[in-house]
């Protein structure tokens, strides 16, 4: 078994796209964080996006507008960065407070600066194969995980665990795509799937995304598998002084064994966003630069 870093792949990328920044001309790429109210996890994830862009050399403009906010003024505020030809990619951090519809804030987002890939037309432009769209972070991360740790799905049979928009269709898109890297038969499996575990035992690839601590089990994987496991669950633990541990979707020690490959949580697929995040911005920058 072959555990797959995240931590290092994602500094290997990051390295990559300081490097790409410092050979820019004009002014370095700009990204800006919207973040609603005070939620710890939202609050340490914009902490993180910052970090990174100043590792990297992006521009971060973190705007913080009041948990009252309303609908209305939410996307006066969208519509603004979207008119600031000084910004390139725009992030809206979720979860957003109950009284927002968050589906029309990230609609609200000018497809050209839409860095966390959940437009309906950057989502098609998936489906299209159309390379200048954005793809979500998270979906990304996989394939470059998957590219650079030596799997190539062309032929693989890949099972997708979870229908979200946020990883299990785009991810499941990408696998299928007709290109380098990708080219796979894609089942993608959910709540609503009958003998789940025969369906995720044919699976070369086993992809969880379903947001449910430890769900898949031994019973459930192929001997030679590689399992991409994107959960992050808080488990109850009274050994840790934080009262809780980090756990996937996968029981680590039961799937593990048996896997060719497998990421770990946390330090798998959680490093990869923010380092696709970045890249999305700086892919931003250079297309909207280009179409002024």
């Amino acid at each position: 078994m072959e555990l797959i870093d995240g931590n290092a792949i994602a500094a290997a990328l990051i390295a990559e796209l300081k490097a790409t920044v410092a050979a820019m001309p004009g002014r370095a790429p700009c990204l800006a964080l919207v973040r609603v109210g005070e939620d710890p996890a939202s609050v340490s994830y914009v902490r993180k996006k910052e970090k990174t862009a100043a590792e990297i050399g992006v521009t971060s403009r973190i705007i913080l507008p009041p948990i009252t906010i309303t609908q209305v003024e939410l996307e006066t505020l969208i519509d603004e960065l979207n008119a600031d030809l000084s910004v390139d990619g725009i992030l809206v951090q979720s979860p957003l407070p109950k009284h927002l519809d968050e589906l029309a804030i990230f609609r609200r987002v000018a497809p050209s600066k839409d860095v966390d890939g959940f437009h309906t037309l950057n989502l098609g432009k998936v489906a299209q194969e159309d390379p200048t769209g954005f793809v979500a972070c998270t979906p990304a991360g996989i394939m470059e995980l998957l590219a650079r740790s030596g799997v190539d799905l062309s032929g693989q049979h890949v099972v997708v665990l979870g229908r979200s928009l946020i990883v299990g269709k785009p991810v499941a898109l990408l696998a299928l795509q007709k290109k380098a890297g990708a080219n796979a038969t894609v089942t993608i499996c959910h709540s609503g799937t009958r003998d789940l575990p025969s369906i995720t035992r044919q699976a070369d690839v086993l992809i969880a995304a379903i947001g449910r601590a430890e769900f898949v089990t031994a019973d459930m994987v192929k001997p030679g598998a590689v399992v991409i496991d994107v959960g992050i669950n808080r488990v109850t633990d009274p050994t840790k002084k934080t009262g809780y541990r980090l756990t996937g979707d996968v029981h680590f020690p039961s799937v593990s064994p048996l896997c060719s490959r497998i990421t770990p949580v946390p330090g798998g697929v959680g490093p990869m966003t923010v380092a696709m995040l970045m890249h999305n911005t700086i892919k931003a920058r250079r297309q909207n630069a280009a179409a002024i």
